[in-house]
Parts: structure tokens; sequence; C-alpha cells
């Protein structure tokens, strides 16, 4: 730990340049944007928190999903990847047994530790988040004290980049450090941050958005046991293989999608339930296809594809970790463009049935092709309906892409990313 001024310092020194290349790569012009934004983030905790005289800072990464659409809540396989933008806070420790942390743009939220029962008026909230891990922590024995905090976020709300994960980390990230001895560690951070989004924020999800921000890296996961994911960490630099990831969000609002997004794992575990089993991942693919015909008369036309999607893109997710382990660029983006066509035709999560007329998704991927060609790929980003799409641009293209896009979209919807080879941090 250190004051404000002493960071401060340490920042226009140049002493932190190593580790932010680590979190941001090494471009001059986002190494400035980074300092300023530390430098802010710094001086605006000081306003809110002037008593706190020795501070730390964390960070915990957004992820972009590469391959397994939809497979994670299954028990599947995926291959995703930590990226370069990020949420931070500023902390300073004490021992009066609340959390405050105050981000940008909300009201400071405040939970005392003397009471860690999930609240039914704070579910859909941040501080459901918070309280839900602190419970959970508290309940492994971690020795809570309390602290206060002004966090800031580069991660786009509602980008796919999984921003509540990314929140989920850090709070995990600074309570294992401080108050836990780091004992969790990365994997274990990232079930408490599941644990709190399903229970306390009552949202069902999947456990990919949190193991991939919190681990780091380019990482393949495999879900077939949730207490114990196996999880490998890949190398592949894709800049020095000449491409570059590209994000653009197609402005589609998320409103009202909610039954759109539930009934993916709800038509999925249906026919699982078929075969007697909670998961597909449980359910031999053989044995699916060839109740088909039977199938239909207990689920509907649309789960048994969305089913298809499953048991085809499972195994995509791992030929997909395979052809980057060989650097065989060709066969991996064969694989993500077959991924993004079995999103469309067989999960049909590219727009809403409630809004057809809405479908931005699939304009963006249709625009994309025109301008790549056959270079690179592009196909739907998480979880669909509305907002991302993901594209695989050649280098020397890239910023002529990103122009391409935000002239389709609106000016700053098109963004550049690189993999950040490391998770949940304390600088």
């Amino acid at each position: 730990m250190m004051t404000v001024a002493e960071w401060k310092r340490a920042l226009n020194a140049g002493k932190l340049d190593e580790k932010l290349k680590q979190l941001y790569g090494s471009d001059a012009a986002v190494m400035a944007h980074q300092k300023k934004r530390y430098t802010e983030a710094l001086e605006e905790f000081a306003k809110l928190y002037p008593e706190r005289k020795q501070v730390s800072i964390f960070s915990a990464p957004g992820r972009t999903e590469v391959g397994g659409n939809h497979t994670d809540h299954q028990h599947g396989c995926v291959l995703a990847a930590a990226v370069n933008l990020d949420v931070i806070a500023v902390v300073g420790f004490h021992s009066e047994k609340i959390i405050r942390l105050k981000s940008t743009g909300y009201a400071e939220i405040r939970v005392r530790l003397s009471d860690l029962s999930k609240k039914d008026a704070e579910v859909g909230t941040s501080t459901a988040l918070i309280r839900g891990m602190a419970a959970k922590f508290a309940e492994m024995g971690a020795k809570l004290s309390g602290w206060d905090a002004y966090s800031t976020s580069d991660v786009l709300s509602g980008s796919g980049l999984s921003s509540s994960a990314a929140f989920e980390v850090l709070i995990g990230t600074i309570i294992d450090q401080h108050d836990n001895g780091g004992k969790a560690g990365a994997v274990e951070i990232a079930k408490i941050g599941q644990f709190a989004e399903n229970v306390y924020f009552g949202k069902q999800s999947g456990l990919m958005d949190q193991m991939v921000s919190s681990v780091g890296g380019f990482v393949w996961i495999d879900f077939a046991d949730t207490r114990k994911p196996v999880i490998r960490k890949h190398t592949f630099d894709f800049a020095k293989a000449g491409y570059c990831l590209c994000i653009t969000d197609t402005k589609g609002s998320h409103a009202d999608l909610t039954p759109d997004y539930v009934a993916v794992p709800t038509e999925m575990k249906q026919v699982a339930a078929y075969f007697g089993r909670e998961v597909l991942r449980d359910v031999d693919a053989a044995d699916f296809r060839q109740a088909i015909p039977k199938l239909r008369k207990s689920c509907s036309d649309r789960a048994i594809l969305r089913a298809a999607h499953f048991f085809a893109e499972n195994e995509r997710a791992t030929a997909e970790a395979k052809a980057l382990e060989n650097g065989d660029l060709s066969a991996f983006f064969a694989l993500v463009k077959a991924s993004g066509t079995s999103s469309w035709e067989l999960l049909q999560n590219l727009y809403s049935c409630q809004k057809p007329e809405e479908q931005a998704i699939p304009l963006g991927i249709w625009y994309s092709q025109q301008f790549l060609g056959d270079k690179g790929a592009v196909r739907v980003h998480g979880g669909g309906f509305a907002g991302t799409i993901q594209a695989f641009v050649p280098t020397e293209e890239a910023e002529a892409y990103c122009r391409y896009m935000d002239d389709l979209f609106g000016k700053g919807s098109c963004h550049k990313l690189s993999v950040r080879p490391l998770g949940g941090v304390m600088l």
C-alpha cells in the first residue's frame, strides 16, 4: 500500500509501466490513457475518503468468448480470453465492518458486514453482488474487516464483455487479498462470483465469464465437473500472426430480453430431461440424434435445434483450441465461421422473436463479411439477441474496419482489443 501521492509519483515516474503494459499492451496512446485514468481515480478516491491515507489498487478484466456459444451452462467446453478493458478500484482498508464503494456515475453502495443475508430489495443490483460475495467469503472463514473504494470501468456495459463478471472478480480479489490471505485464488473467486450472481443478484448464469476474468489469458475450459473445471491456458499471439480482435457494439437494446436469454438453457435442459439428465453434457450425442423423432412429442423444435447446436459447438470449442495450438489459423477461422452459422441457424440467438424487425447483429455480421471477404472471421459475440459481434481482422486493415463499422452503428461502436495475460490482480 502507498499514499495517493506516492501512487501518482510512481505513475509519473514510469515505475508502474511494466505492470500497465501487462494489463493493457504497449501502445503509447493506451498507456497515456491508463495513466490519466489511474491518476483521476486516485484523486477522486482522495476527495471521497480523505481519512484513508494508505491505499491499494485492484484490477479485473472483461472477457471475450471465442468459442463455445451457450455451452457453459450445459457443463460444456469454452474457449475465451481476458481482454485489455477492465474495471479498477482504489481501495482504503479499515476495521469498521462496512464496505463502501462509489463507482463512476453511480450512487455509493454501502454493505454492513454485520448482516450478510440475502435482501429481496437488492435483487438485480451491484449491492447484491457485493453482499453475496462477502457472505460466501465469511462462510469460508474469511475475517472481513471493511473497506472504502472508488471504481471506474472501461468494460462496456451490455457489450458481451462481461462487465458484471469483471466487477465480481474485482470484489473477490479485494476481499481475498486483504481478508483471506489470498487463499481462495482465481478459480474459487470465480465460483464465489457465480454464487453471488445466481443467489443474491438473481440471475442464473454459467461459470465462464467469471472464470476467464479471474484466471486471465487465453483459456480453454471444460466445465464437465463445475466443482473442478479443467483449465488450460494458451499462448497464441494474434498480433504476431497479423490479426486484430475487434468487437462492435450494434447498439441493440437488451431491455425486455430476459425471456430470450432464459429460454436457451431452459430448452436445452428440457431435452436433457428427456434422457433423465440435468444438462446436455451428460447426454450421448448419438442417443440424441437417434431420439429426435420421439423428442418432438415432448420438446419444441427450437429446443431440439438448440440441443443440436450444443453438441456440435461443444466439440468445436475444443477443436478451435487445438487449431490455435497447432498455429493453424485457416482451420481456426473455419471453425469460428461454423460457430457463427450454428448460432444463427440452430441456437437462434442473433435477434429476438419478440422484435423480429430489429436485426442489428445479423446486419452487422453480413456487413462485416462484405469487408472481410475470405479473410479472418466474424460471428455473434456473447449471449446474443442484441449487443455485439466479434471479428478477427487483418491488423493492417483494423483501423479501416473500425471506421467502416462506425459508419454503420455510430462513432465509437467498434473497438480493437488485445488479450490480457492476467486476471484479477492487486497492483
